[in-house]
């Protein structure tokens, strides 16, 4: 149990700059101190003798004192850094491996009252940003990054990015990324967005085209056209304050 408090410690200096001492990361982390309560009353809660209740009072002074609220039935692996933690929850069955990092606001949590498996599990190296919802007995492959806000519901396969409400899943297989670059996460939505004006300037265009030749053809003098709306494209101010620069997203 000491060993993985100390590669806890190890991964926070790591990946936290302002840590700048290990005695700080005690006495002033409260992810670090969540897990490191949670590490003794796991133990409690595996042990033979009827220690269940005394592990549950022991999760529920860290709740307290940490804001961050880890079931003692649940499984966490070691290097496992949860960043602020305010508001993060974590489920009986869920299962944490290890170098994972989870911001504050996440929930690792069910989603009926089904007995057995019922939390998800996270393989190892698996970044969950801030308020994202994990729910349900799925799986979340090694590498793979949730963003800040997104809900997951299904299983994601390994070196993966989700996003959005539901989570949509955008692979990025074999491609190395840093833990901490949460403005690096694709943005779906404008993706769908950018291509449907593309496409919707394209048949315009087309439309334009086929019109002026039939009035050349039939040698009418003015094709009326009919609109429905202000027509927008892709260099109005208004949709690159929506979905940004092309650039940010290529």
């Amino acid at each position: 149990m000491f060993d993985q408090m100390k590669s806890d410690i190890a991964i926070i200096r790591e990946r936290d700059p302002a840590a700048r001492s290990w005695v700080e990361i005690v006495i002033c982390y409260p992810g670090f101190q969540a897990v490191s309560l949670h590490r003794i009353s796991h133990q409690l809660w595996k042990s033979r003798l009827p220690l269940k209740l005394v592990a549950r009072c022991l999760s529920q002074f860290g709740r307290a004192v940490t804001g961050i609220e880890i079931h003692p039935g649940a499984r966490i692996g070691h290097s496992v850094f949860i960043d602020h933690g305010m508001g993060v929850v974590i489920g009986e069955t869920a299962e944490i491996g290890c170098r994972c990092l989870l911001y504050q606001g996440v929930t690792l949590g069910g989603t009926g009252k089904e007995n057995g498996k019922r939390h998800p599990t996270l393989a190892e190296n698996v970044v969950v940003g801030a308020g994202a919802k994990v729910l349900g007995a799925i799986s979340i492959g090694a590498n793979t990054r949730i963003g800040a806000g997104s809900v997951v519901v299904r299983n994601v396969d390994a070196d993966s990015t989700v996003v959005g409400i539901p989570g949509r899943i955008i692979h990025q297989s074999g491609v190395r990324v840093n833990p901490l670059a949460h403005s690096a996460l694709p943005d779906a939505e404008a993706n769908v967005i950018r291509n449907l004006m593309d496409r919707i300037d394209e048949l315009e265009g087309t439309v334009r085209s086929i019109k002026k030749h039939l009035g050349e053809i039939t040698g009418a003098q003015n094709t009326e056209e009919t609109t429905t709306g202000e027509s927008q494209n892709l260099k109005d101010k208004e949709i690159i304050d929506y979905i940004g620069e092309k650039s940010n997203y290529e």
